[in-house]
């Protein structure tokens, strides 16, 4: 079934921005840390991003800090990915997930630290 679903996606020139967002639409992730990862054609899922269930803390990959920004919503059952000064090299399809990391800052790049996912949403920048 469905666990986490992303919009957001879309075509934009490099230099522009896109906000991602996502939301579970059968049960409640507000306890859970949040992460965005993303692959693209011929390479495997690395991370972008991470966030803390409470918001509290966040963490990025260097290919993107200062660049993008991770947030929750009020609520802390949604996530965004606000993606500004895209370049070409951030073409991939981008995933939502959900897990319990307990904390350990370590573990928010590890694909296997997240149990639960999105189904993915293309982002396509183009030169």
């Amino acid at each position: 079934q469905v666990q986490l679903v992303e919009s957001g996606g879309g075509l934009v020139q490099a230099g522009g921005s896109l906000r991602l967002s996502c939301a579970p639409p059968g049960r409640t992730f507000s306890s859970y840390d949040m992460g965005w990862f993303r692959q693209a054609p011929g390479k495997e899922r690395e991370f972008v991003a991470a966030i803390w269930w409470n918001g509290a803390s966040t963490y990025y990959a260097d290919s993107v800090k200062d660049r993008f920004t991770i947030s929750r919503g009020n609520a802390k059952n949604t996530v965004s990915l606000q993606m500004n000064s895209l370049k070409p090299e951030d073409t991939a399809v981008y995933y939502c997930a959900a897990g319990r990391l307990f904390g350990n800052s370590g573990s928010y790049s590890h694909v296997s630290s997240y149990s639960y996912w999105g189904q993915g949403t293309q982002v396509t920048v183009s030169s």
